[in-house]
């Protein structure tokens, strides 16, 4: 029975447990990384023109694993997504002064993967109901300088990929996806992250599964795929002077996954379609419940597509529910709800795009020569984004936690708590 008084109002808190946390890791991940271990070998690659330029035993058995399981030509992976991102950049080409499109919604690493490249960073708004890149914007900040889009599965449904390639193939755009917070869900008849140039997942320890930190390229371009590989591991230590072979971007890193990782990989990959399912019944029964309270919207899943919820995002209407979505959130919160978030990443409006300071003092790459017109990051560009921030969205980081149906349940009735005492946060107000 849920005690009436809000605990923002001096009530009970209605949640005092902390929720289990979530673990994908299994007996399974144990004896894959103890085989790795009694054999001796942790990594076998060699930055020289050796066939160990590619990994060793782990890591190539991972990667063909996962072309099998997406159905493309090439897999390629790496000790981090932001390494992913970074090679991602570099393998299309990207020159000092290009402008890549990318969505303000999305974790810094995706536009500053742009920037490693002493690219430009363009943002595009989002769409309201999928908080995915908006083509419309993406076709308005199009320029002369465009040579690329990065699109972002945010928080677990795909972008809308006819479109963005759509509008790539009439400009001649390359697209890279950030399938990072989705990966295994379907966009149409394919799953999220094949459809770009180069796709590709995140393996950190917060995802549906990990190897603790790690990521994967995907493409079906062989000559993406070389420069990938390049790039992953000492690029300019292997190639020889002969200008045939040469590839830009030449300044390579080691980006290279480990054995042990690479045999937890396969594990956990093993358990991908188990662990969206699970996150998929909890956002059902939230859902379910959730919509039936006034000035809500639960999470819009596209036709044809399917949805990860890496986050469980809600937005309210403040002009129905009476309250300004501030102190919503401050109730809920105060009810006792765990990993609870009232805004998300609005990058164009971080620091290093404000004061434009990427390396340096001296304002580069931006204010350097290479760079042939000023890119606006002020206030007002992304207004759909900005606006959700303030009025509208609050997110819950199903991530985070291994919610029981239970735990799901007490999440539910804190909203109704909440709800059922508007009236007395309009007089807190």
């Amino acid at each position: 029975m849920i005690n009436n008084k809000l605990a923002l109002l001096n009530g009970p808190k209605h949640i005092k447990k902390r929720f289990k946390k979530y673990k994908s890791i299994g007996i399974e991940e144990k004896k894959a990384a103890l085989k790795v271990l009694n054999k001796g070998v942790l990594s076998d690659f060699l930055g020289e023109k050796d066939i160990k330029f590619y990994g060793g035993e782990q890591v190539q058995r991972f990667e063909r694993y996962i072309e099998k399981y997406f159905n493309v030509k090439h897999a390629i992976t790496t000790n981090s997504w932001t390494s992913g991102l970074v090679a991602a950049v570099g393998a299309i080409g990207i020159e000092p002064g290009d402008e890549v499109i990318v969505t303000t919604w999305t974790m810094c690493a995706t536009a500053t993967a742009i920037l490693h490249w002493n690219a430009i960073p363009v943002f595009a708004d989002i769409k309201e109901d999928t908080y995915t890149i908006d083509p419309k914007s993406i076709e308005k900040n199009i320029s002369k300088y465009t040579k690329a889009i990065m699109a972002v599965d945010i928080f677990g449904h795909s972008a809308d990929m006819d479109e963005i390639n759509k509008i790539a193939k009439k400009y001649k755009l390359k697209v890279i996806s950030d399938t990072a917070q989705a990966p295994g869900v379907y966009y149409k008849n394919s799953y999220a992250g094949t459809l770009a140039d180069i796709g590709g997942f995140s393996l950190n320890c917060h995802k549906h599964i990990n190897t603790g930190e790690g990521g994967i390229l995907i493409t079906n371009n062989d000559k993406y795929a070389e420069r990938l590989r390049l790039i992953r591991n000492h690029a300019e230590a292997v190639v020889s002077d002969n200008i045939n072979n040469y590839t830009p971007n030449m300044l390579g890193h080691n980006f290279r996954l480990g054995e042990i990782e690479s045999a937890i990989g396969i594990e956990q990959f093993k358990k991908l379609k188990s662990k969206v399912k699970r996150r998929q019944q909890i956002a059902n029964l939230l859902s379910k419940e959730l919509k039936k309270l006034k000035g809500i919207q639960t999470p819009i899943i596209k036709k044809n597509c399917s949805h990860a919820f890496y986050i469980y995002a809600i937005k309210i209407d403040e002009s129905i529910i009476g309250v300004k979505k501030d102190l919503i959130f401050k109730a809920l919160q105060a009810e006792g709800i765990e990993n609870i978030l009232d805004n998300y990443f609005n990058l164009h409006l971080l620091p290093i795009f404000q004061k434009k300071f990427a390396y340096g003092t001296k304002g580069f790459p931006w204010k350097y020569s290479f760079v042939k017109r000023e890119v606006s990051y002020k206030k007002g560009i992304c207004p759909t984004a900005e606006m959700l921030n303030k009025k509208k969205l609050i997110l819950l980081e199903l991530c985070v936690h291994e919610y029981s149906n239970k735990d799901v349940m007490l999440v539910i009735d804190c909203f109704k708590k909440v709800w059922k005492n508007l009236d007395n946060l309009k007089k807190f107000s």
